[in-house]
């Protein structure tokens, strides 16, 4: 089916400023959407009160209007512009509010202004906790056992009552970030988070909800087009356990600790779900998943580009935003071609044969008398990603990507720690809690011993354990590397091995004592040296045509002419 013609101009409205839990990725979707659209013909008229993005460039749109998102503004430049649709689901939370905010006022009936790809009920049933909640009861998806609060006084009454799940979570309607939530241990700690939460919810809605303690959090990108046919394009697992706002863990794509069936039965859930909402475009589907058994529940929809959509992009190829854009126009995901392989379509799945590792970058080195725990409320203000063959490779990338000083998982000043302290801080999610993992290896502490504390999957913890374990190994051996021009079988085998875990020169300087340049000289003697492996959303299946490239050691370089 080809593009809708009636659609010729479209207006896209922007995220606005960059701030904690709408930050440069939406700003990457943006201009995609942009570009795609403008691919098809269509003239794209940008709205934004940000100038320092990339998505305001001139070249970006064929308008591009600098001014305050608000349903004043907005009026002015669609009574002057006329366009035939409004694309609102690649602004984040800001354009989705603002969206809902003029088809309320009556602007978009008034000027015939055709809401584009997500249709406004289907964001009012993803959006509104109760219908949301309805919906997944009606399609047989289960919801943990929750309560609709729209004013203080039910939030009161439901603080005395007696057999709460305590602790429970707190969850405003329509705010970005997990803006004015929580976690409730007590009545008068519901009452508070509550009433904040009440205040920020642009409806004056919040759920409570049992906290699922140490259960994994699941999340699925996928993408449905008005012909119904439904793809997903990533999933990615939390290395964190439920209880803090998704951008705030640490992510690994795709997913590890996942048998089959519980990876099958969470992706035909994912797309049950973006079919019962009737979603035409993208979207994300946050599950909790009882690591104890094969039980789990429907946290949450996102029916827009988010910040984990802008992550699933990147890490598998598949521009999201750009087929998303092309889905709102008319078009189906069997006439969208891959950028990438320019032989298969956008109904092609992504195969993943690397793995990707994100971790938040948060700004308490700016900010340090605040309160560094984390918790529902987002407070990274943006992320790294890394990619490589092994999750301790693409580890160590994201560490040394996030500039604050570290190379390694050792914490800095971490011997001046009492165990009472480290037990502490694995128990509690904190930005220090990766680091404090490997101290608790360092220390002696035993795999089910970090689990049981930290809640992190063991999976996870025996992947840590095995880099603390040769660092010590590192350590023990850093004699033998001194004062030597030609390393013997052994110890080229043990610096071999260590480039291969991800161990980066500058890490094994301050292992081994040596210098760099020495440490780079005998892996030239040894043949180690980098090799490149391609990202093309196929697995190699297809030839790419444009792919990129991410180095690793180990193994041969793909897709490089000699």
């Amino acid at each position: 089916m080809p593009k809708n013609p009636d659609v010729k101009k479209v207006l896209v409205i922007g995220s606005g400023p960059i701030i904690i839990g709408q930050a440069a990725e939406f700003d990457y979707a943006g201009t995609q959407a942009c570009q795609s659209l403008r691919e098809e013909g269509v003239s794209v008229v940008l709205v934004n009160s940000n100038p320092a993005t990339i998505m305001t460039d001139p070249e970006t749109a064929d308008a591009v209007y600098i001014e305050p998102l608000t349903v004043e503004f907005i009026e002015r430049i669609i009574a002057k512009e006329r366009p035939d649709g409004l694309l609102p689901t690649l602004g984040g939370q800001t354009g989705l509010n603002m969206a809902i905010a003029l088809a309320e006022a009556g602007i978009l009936e008034k000027y015939n202004v055709k809401l584009l790809g997500t249709p406004l009920a289907t964001i009012r049933k993803a959006e509104d906790r109760e219908i949301f909640r309805a919906l997944m009861r009606e399609i047989g998806e289960p919801v943990p056992e929750s309560w609709i609060i729209e004013d203080e006084g039910a939030l009161v009454e439901l603080s005395k009552r007696d057999g709460n799940p305590w602790p429970l979570i707190v969850r405003p309607a329509y705010t970005l970030g997990g803006t004015g939530g929580g976690i409730a241990r007590t009545p008068e700690q519901l009452v508070e988070i509550g009433s904040r939460g009440l205040k920020l919810s642009p409806s004056h809605q919040v759920m409570v909800e049992r906290y699922l303690t140490g259960w994994k959090e699941i999340e699925y990108e996928v993408m449905r087009d008005a012909a119904d046919t439904c793809i997903t394009v990533c999933n990615m697992e939390n290395f964190d356990p439920m209880g803090m706002h998704t951008g705030d863990s640490i992510v690994v794509a795709p997913s590890q600790t996942l048998s089959d069936k519980e990876y099958q039965m969470m992706r035909t859930a994912s797309l049950k779900i973006i079919r019962a909402l009737g979603i035409e475009g993208g979207c994300n589907v946050q599950m909790a998943l009882d690591p104890d058994s094969f039980n789990y529940y429907i946290i949450e929809v996102n029916p827009r580009v988010s910040r984990s959509s802008a992550l699933a992009s990147k890490a598998t190829g598949y521009p999201i935003a750009r087929v998303a854009s092309k889905i709102a126009i008319g078009l189906r995901l069997d006439e969208i071609q891959n950028a990438v392989t320019k032989k298969t379509l956008a109904c092609f799945e992504p195969a993943l044969d690397y793995i990707i590792v994100k971790i938040p970058r948060w700004p308490f080195d700016k900010f340090t008398a605040a309160d560094r725990r984390i918790t529902t409320q987002m407070k990274a203000t943006g992320e790294v990603m890394a990619i490589d063959r092994t999750f301790e490779g693409g580890l160590f990338k994201a560490i040394r990507s996030l500039e604050i000083g570290q190379v390694g998982l050792r914490p800095k000043n971490g011997d001046l720690l009492t165990d009472m302290e480290i037990e502490a801080g694995l128990q509690s999610a904190t930005d220090q809690r990766l680091f404090l993992i490997a101290e608790a290896f360092h220390r002696g502490l035993l795999v089910e011993e970090v689990a049981d504390l930290s809640g992190v999957d063991p999976w996870f913890l025996i992947k840590i354990q095995r880099l603390v374990q040769f660092e010590d190994k590192l350590r023990a051996q850093a004699a033998r590397f001194h004062h030597v021009e030609t390393l013997d079988e052994e110890t080229q085998a043990l610096l071999v091995a260590a480039k291969n875990l991800g161990f980066a020169d500058r890490h094994l300087v301050d292992i081994l004592g040596v210098k760099e340049s020495q440490i780079r000289a005998w892996r030239k003697t040894a043949n180690c040296a980098p090799i490149y492996k391609m990202v093309d959303t196929c697995a190699a299946e297809f030839e790419a045509e444009t792919p990129y490239f991410y180095s690793c050691y180990g193994g041969e370089t793909e897709g490089v002419s000699a």
